[in-house]
């Protein structure tokens, strides 16, 4: 084990951590909206989505009371939906069941929706000030460095490992605990980046493992991702008698869950066909734009057609898009507004 390895992060953090983040120092609530916000999201996305949101629903019982349309608009640009949906279901549960009490136990956390054992742990470390251990993709990287642990480390005998690590080194004391954590996310995401890491300023260079070998690079190993094919998705706009645009929610799980778009499909004709429009093939183009999702691409071809209400089965909602107030994926809202549009 590294010699006053908690001592010694808690002093770099102290001159070179960061300090000012908006959700930091603000209790349970404001820590545990910023830990679901930040998975697979950078700081700098995050931030004004968390004020925005903080602003809107500044307590677990206004999260709850809210409708789940109203957290999502919140939502879009994010990506990653489910972790909206898990928070409204995880709000309800803390008002309903904990009296609007976030719970101070790692067991009653994990239960919540879309609570895992790290968030949890910086929850109760970041949040309550109570001795909390963690193990997100920044402390992953610095341990998986600083020890050289090989393989894919969400398998059971790396997460055994980096587990036992992660609790070892964490301070016994709630308040150390604090500074620990932070501390332990400031060092992987300012000095043990994925890529350009900063060895010379890391306080643990003597140390590293990986560094000694040369082989910085190499740790940890890129988990392997099944790529699907791209594919090409047509975006048809219908706009009614009234210059109302017709959205449809879309189903809670896949892609863009519980969220508003036009009728999507492969073609003119197969929406044509799915929403009883005759003359579908009149539509016309507008632009597109290529969509990046974790494992594949999609080219949107936005198509504009307008058509009388009573001319087409209406399967969605007739609304101003001027005035609607429901979330609606970032990339559709770009098409319809015709920004950034090819």
């Amino acid at each position: 084990m590294i010699d006053h390895f908690a001592q010694r992060l808690a002093a770099w953090q102290t001159l070179h951590g960061r300090h000012d983040l908006p959700w930091q120092h603000k209790g349970a609530y404001a820590t545990w909206i910023s830990e679901i916000m930040l998975q697979q999201t950078q700081v700098q996305v995050v931030i004004p989505y968390f004020q925005k949101f903080m602003q809107d629903f500044p307590t677990v019982n206004d999260l709850a009371k809210s409708s789940l349309d109203s957290v999502l608009s919140h939502w879009a640009g994010l990506g990653y939906y489910s972790r909206a949906r898990n928070l409204h279901k995880a709000a309800n549960i803390v008002v309903n069941q904990y009296n609007g009490d976030i719970p101070k136990d790692l067991n009653s956390l994990i239960q919540l929706p879309g609570i895992g054992r790290s968030t949890a742990g910086a929850i109760l470390s970041l949040g309550f000030g109570i001795r909390g251990v963690i193990q997100d993709g920044n402390v992953r990287r610095v341990l998986s460095r600083l020890f050289c642990i090989d393989g894919d480390l969400s398998k059971a005998d790396a997460q055994k490992t980096l587990w036992k690590l992660a609790d070892e080194l964490t301070p016994q004391s709630g308040n150390d605990a604090r500074t620990h954590t932070q501390a332990m996310m400031d060092l992987g995401s300012l000095i043990c980046r994925r890529n350009s890491p900063a060895c010379p300023r890391c306080p643990f260079s003597d140390d590293c493992l990986a560094l000694q070998r040369g082989e910085v690079s190499q740790f940890p190993k890129p988990k392997r991702v099944k790529q699907r094919p791209d594919e090409t998705w047509v975006v048809l706009q219908v706009i009614n008698e009234h210059n109302e645009t017709l959205l449809m929610q879309r189903p809670m799980s896949g892609i863009w869950g519980g969220l508003f778009t036009p009728p999507i499909g492969s073609s003119l004709s197969e929406i044509g066909k799915r929403l009883e429009i005759r003359d579908v093939l009149d539509a016309n183009y507008q632009g597109e734009l290529t969509h990046a999702f974790s494992h594949f691409k999609v080219r949107l071809e936005h198509y504009r057609l307008k058509i009388h209400s009573n001319d087409i089965l209406s399967l969605g909602e007739w609304h101003l898009l001027s005035v609607f107030q429901k979330g609606v994926p970032a990339p559709i809202q770009k098409l319809l507004l015709n920004k950034d549009v090819l």
